[in-house]
């Protein structure tokens, strides 16, 4: 995916749908294709130059994955941006019983007026992704913001556990997510009360979930889990905004924490919180 950056900005200047897989591999540089998630900055700050966003969805199991998929095409088809299925090299080579959806008739596919489907009997169409003056590109950026800030009211997607009560909030998503659960049902056997947010959408981001369990007074720290050096916590803190204190573990290189290794880091968090 990073030779291919420069190509996806013009896409998105162009406004042409696309669908684009990205399982993450250990890096930087070549790596295998183990657990990783250090492509989230590239995926969701837009890896190409100029002012972009892709629609980006972290499937957890491999059902999940193919949901996402369906889902990816008919976002990017009714928004005409490009988006991006953004997974761990685990969840591309595991093997999950998954369920197709029932199929659809090609009359449920909008129509597209903008598309270059040939010229006879027809307007002129013509998709650019060159434009030089700076009066013409200013308003072409304006009206790509607009799409993104309505993508950002209508497509937010996430998946809460057990936060109703919960002292510490981890967050998580993709694979490491579905350890994250497991580590959260012990906390619990443990008298510690835990909960999950997992976001599905990494662009938009789904603050909003953040924002709720933060503003909650039982709520004392918020712990971030990932395959990185800690990427995703950057947009926790964003909207934790300063409530609460956020705090990161992660794992590298293609390893993935123990459920053990969870539930330490995240007494851990809770404890310097209570003292904080």
């Amino acid at each position: 995916v990073s030779l291919k950056q420069e190509g996806i900005s013009y896409i998105a200047c162009a406004r042409i749908p696309c669908v684009v897989v990205n399982i993450m591999r250990a890096g930087p540089g070549l790596g295998g294709i183990l657990p990783a998630q250090g492509d989230y900055f590239q995926a969701t700050k837009g890896g190409g130059h100029g002012d972009y966003h892709l629609i980006v969805l972290a499937p957890s199991s491999v059902q999940e994955a193919c949901d996402l998929t369906y889902r990816a095409f008919d976002l990017s088809d009714h928004y005409r941006v490009p988006a991006m299925i953004l997974a761990d090299g685990m969840i591309g080579q595991l093997m999950e019983p998954v369920e197709l959806p029932p199929m659809r008739s090609l009359s449920d596919i909008p129509e597209k007026p903008w598309a270059t489907s040939g010229h006879f009997g027809k307007d002129r169409r013509i998709l650019n992704s060159l434009i030089i003056k700076p009066e013409d590109l200013e308003p072409h950026i304006n009206e790509l913001q607009k799409t993104y800030d309505e993508i950002y009211d209508k497509e937010r997607l996430f998946a809460e556990y057990r936060t109703e009560d919960a002292e510490i909030v981890l967050t998580a998503y993709g694979t490491v997510a579905r350890i994250v659960k497991s580590a959260v049902n012990e906390l619990r056997k443990q008298g510690i009360k835990a909960g999950c947010i997992r976001p599905i959408t990494l662009y938009p981001f789904p603050d909003d979930a953040f924002e709720r369990c933060a503003s909650r007074p039982q709520t004392k720290a918020f712990l971030s889990v990932e395959l990185s050096l800690g990427q995703m916590v950057e947009d926790v803190r964003l909207a934790v905004n300063g409530k609460k204190p956020v705090y990161f573990y992660g794992r590298t290189g293609g390893n993935v924490p123990e459920e053990s290794e969870i539930v330490k880091a995240a007494k851990d968090a809770l404890e310097k919180a209570v003292k904080a």
